[in-house]
C-alpha cells in the first residue's frame, strides 16, 4: 500500500471569511477519508485575500478526486485544486 502526499490550494470566496473555520471544516473532512500528518499555511494572494495550502498523507488507493469533491463542498470555499501530488518511498 503505497501513501501519497498532497498540497491543496484552498481558496476562500472574500477576505472576510473565517479561515479557522474552513482549516477545523477540512481538517474534519480529510480526516473522515484518511489523510493524516495534516498541516496548515496561509499565504496571502491579493487585496487581504489569503490562501490556505493544506499538507497531508493518504493512502493511494483513495485517489486524488475525492479530496477536491470533499474540500470544494465545504462552505465560504471558492476553490480547492491540488498543487502538488507525490507518492512518498519508505
Amino acid at each position: 500500500m503505497a501513501t501519497v502526499i498532497f498540497i491543496v490550494k484552498i481558496m476562500p470566496e472574500s477576505p472576510e471569511v473565517n479561515l479557522e473555520g474552513i482549516k477545523s471544516e477540512a481538517k474534519s473532512k480529510l480526516g473522515l477519508i484518511g489523510a493524516s500528518n495534516l498541516s496548515f499555511e496561509e499565504k496571502p494572494i491579493a487585496f487581504g485575500l489569503k490562501a490556505i495550502f493544506a499538507k497531508f498523507m493518504m493512502p493511494e488507493e483513495k485517489g486524488s478526486d475525492i479530496v477536491e469533491q470533499e474540500l470544494n463542498a465545504l462552505k465560504n470555499v471558492s476553490s480547492a485544486t491540488i498543487e502538488d501530488y507525490r507518492r512518498a518511498f519508505g
